[in-house]
């Protein structure tokens, strides 16, 4: 009777101890760490110190009085900037130098010269214009519509030169695709 005990608890602990690895590695393998699942709303407005910027250097100071959807639009700019530049850094590693395009010049010129500009005068227009008439208004609401074009014309430069990285890529894939199959006969 007491073998019997003994079996089932000793099977009872190893039931649990493997259920729980097998818990632990099913959490390891969705990338979620158990007790430390933080839940983030998307739709809520963006916190100033929440936001960390990878390749941007911009004043914290001048984007407090941006709306919403710009910072989030700085952020997505900041992303594909850090993916574009990830791949300048890749290409110089594998001893690949290419000429600086005119696309990218002035695509570094608005990010790192004109942009922090722009979102300076921004901020100080609208701290100047604290009081409420129709001009000042009116003065806010060119701002914000010349900064959104702004931002839109950076993003689009941007895009296209991810692109222009997509079809390169993929360009040499092909290339290295039909060198290996001139060469399996």
């Amino acid at each position: 009777m007491s073998v019997l005990i003994g079996v089932g608890i000793v099977t009872t602990v190893t039931a649990i101890y493997l259920g729980r690895k097998g818990w632990q590695a099913l959490h390891k393998a969705v990338g979620i760490t158990p007790g430390a699942l933080t839940y983030q709303d998307y739709d809520a407005p963006l916190s100033l110190s929440a936001i960390n910027w990878q390749r941007l250097n911009l004043n914290k100071q001048h984007l407090k009085s941006l709306p919403d959807n710009q910072l989030r639009q700085l952020q997505r700019i900041d992303k594909k900037l850090c993916n574009y530049q990830a791949y300048q850094k890749t290409l110089q590693a594998q001893k690949k130098t290419s000429a600086v395009t005119e696309q990218q010049f002035v695509l570094n010129k608005l990010l790192h010269t004109r942009l922090p500009e722009m979102l300076a005068s921004y901020y100080h227009l609208a701290n100047i214009s604290s009081s409420t008439n129709d001009l000042n208004n009116q003065n806010n609401a060119e701002a914000s519509e010349l900064l959104q074009q702004v931002l839109d014309s950076i993003e689009q430069r941007l895009d296209r030169l991810l692109e222009q990285m997509e079809i390169q890529q993929l360009q040499e894939l092909r290339v290295m695709k039909n060198y290996i199959n001139s060469h399996d006969s």
